[in-house]
């Protein structure tokens, strides 16, 4: 029988504290069948997406191996990006809240190799890192595997996209045979397979295929914004669409509280609910939302479960969701009741990346849409006011009011058109100002570069022994940029051609500045600017 449950497990009483307070309550499927093997001591090959719990799923059987009482090295989990070696590192941290004496170190590019190696003097029982800098301490035998007893290769195939076979070869080489070893991949190319036979034992292949999505049938949009215009977009879209009732999805409680309060802020009925709520919080917003004094609703997706109003006409996804399957449950939340439904996605910067694959992987079409400026947003806002000036036209008896306003323009020097734009300006608020529209990308000119891309100029080349793995693993793990999307890269004696996705253009530019391949300097800047 698959166990299901944490508790089922024999695991350190502190460990199951730690997982209690981090608020899991049953394991994901990918956690069931991969923790019983780890901590059997077997090596496994896991497919799984991200989104789907694996960083616990080799994250517990790691805390339950290590001894707080040795100082040596015993464990060391490779990532592709800086990004996720620091995500994987606080995620064990939080595993390991309650066990006193273990000391996590994420090592990376682009942070000083100094303060890595003084906290490795100090003693680090486990390393998270990118190949090339655990490679970095090898070099400087700042770091000694003999006591190594698990290695983990964590999104295994995004490592062989950005050119970490040879690294990752060399470091498992030098790991002692004894060890275990655990590998989890999204997908099974034969590099993975080659590795995996050569460097594990009798390994345990797992797959954990997510559930068919049937999405609804509801109109959705999404709009490609920057991280600190998301809140006027939201704003916009609220005002122009004006749904009788709304949820607003983020991915964190911290989220959920500062866009509540911002939005209240703005003069909007808005309420949060998360976990943090005590059920009688949790009831009384509900109810208010139930019966339209909350008119929006700001949640996370773990207290929305359960949410059945069928009022909603509208879904506004703040954040782009982790997990594929929380979209689906997201936007079905709208258009109840056979009713229309909207749903919109705010989508910065690499989470464009994000929700193809949801697209993908749900087979639905989001359309993208131009931000709307606040002319669209005042021309919508006035339509639907003329609209319902019209209903009134048709259906009631103005005579009174005619007579009123006849009076007023022989009285002043008025006419009837001054005092209808007059009370339609009254009925829109003081919003038909012009302002700033929001841009989303830097324009770079003509690179050169294919469409969507734009070309760079780095000042290394073959003559610094530099190769061309060597510039995509840089610019990939200092940004947290996927390195399947780096574009080709043509290399010359003293400098370097390479194209970067134009949304992740800017900010290339702006993380490499103090970035370093094979400890020299770079300089990178647009080709060919116009």
């Amino acid at each position: 029988m698959e166990v299901t449950k944490f508790e089922e497990l024999e695991l350190n009483p502190n460990i199951l504290r730690a997982v209690e307070e981090m608020g899991f309550e049953e394991m994901s499927p990918i956690q069931a069948k991969a923790i019983p093997i780890i901590l059997a001591g077997r090596d496994i090959v896991g497919q799984a997406q991200t989104g789907t719990g694996k960083t616990a799923a080799f994250g517990i059987p790691l805390m339950q191996l290590i001894n707080p009482k040795d100082r040596t090295l015993q464990a060391i989990v490779l990532c592709p990006t800086r990004e996720l070696a620091i995500q994987v590192a606080e995620e064990i941290r939080k595993l390991g809240l309650f066990m006193h004496g273990i000391k996590i170190l994420p090592v990376y590019g682009g942070q000083e190799i100094s303060k890595q190696i003084r906290s490795l003097k100090a003693g680090v029982q486990l390393i998270i890192g990118t190949p090339g800098r655990v490679m970095d301490h090898m070099r400087r035998k700042t770091v000694n595997f003999d006591a190594v007893k698990m290695v983990v290769l964590d999104e295994a195939d995004e490592m062989l996209n950005m050119g970490f076979r040879e690294d990752i070869e060399t470091i498992l080489s030098q790991v002692p045979e004894e060890r275990q070893t655990v590998l989890f991949s999204a997908t099974m190319p034969q590099p993975i397979i080659d590795i995996a036979r050569t460097y594990q034992k009798n390994a345990e292949i797992i797959r954990v295929v997510k559930k068919e999505l049937t999405v609804p049938k509801i109109e959705q949009f999404y709009y490609e914004v920057t991280q600190r215009n998301k809140e006027d977009v939201l704003s916009r879209l609220i005002d122009m669409y004006n749904p009788k009732l709304s949820l607003i999805f983020c991915n964190t409680k911290k989220q959920v509280d500062e866009l509540t309060s911002s939005l209240q802020g703005r003069g909007y009925f808005a309420e949060g609910l998360h976990g943090d709520l005590k059920q009688q919080q949790r009831d009384r917003v509900m109810s208010s939302f139930r019966n339209g004094r909350t008119e929006i609703l700001v949640a996370t997706d773990v207290a929305a479960r359960g949410i059945d109003v069928d009022d909603v006409e509208a879904v506004f996804n703040y954040d782009v969701p982790q997990d594929d399957e929380y979209y689906v449950h997201r936007i079905g939340r709208t258009g109840r009741a056979g009713r229309e439904g909207r749903a919109f996605t705010l989508v910065a910067g690499k989470e464009l990346y994000k929700l193809r694959d949801i697209m993908r992987y749900c087979n639905t079409k989001i359309k993208a849409q131009p931000i709307p400026s606040l002319n669209d947003v005042n021309a919508v806002k006035a339509d639907k006011i003329l609209d319902k000036l019209k209903t009134i036209i048709e259906n009631e008896d103005l005579s009174k009011m005619v007579d009123l306003i006849e009076s007023k323009v022989n009285d002043e020097d008025f006419t009837t058109l001054d005092i209808a734009a007059a009370f339609l300006k009254m009925m829109m608020g003081d919003e038909a100002i012009k302002a700033e529209e929001v841009k989303t990308t830097e324009d770079f000119g003509d690179t050169g570069a294919e469409a969507g891309m734009v070309r760079m100029f780095i000042n290394l080349g073959k003559n610094q022994k530099i190769r061309p793995g060597d510039i995509l693993g840089a610019i990939a793990g200092e940004t947290g940029m996927p390195g399947k999307l780096i574009g080709s890269i043509d290399m010359y004696d003293k400098y370097t051609f390479v194209e970067i996705p134009r949304e992740y253009a800017s900010e290339v530019i702006q993380v490499m500045k103090s970035a370093k391949i094979k400890g020299k300097s770079i300089n990178i800047e647009p080709a060919n600017r116009k």
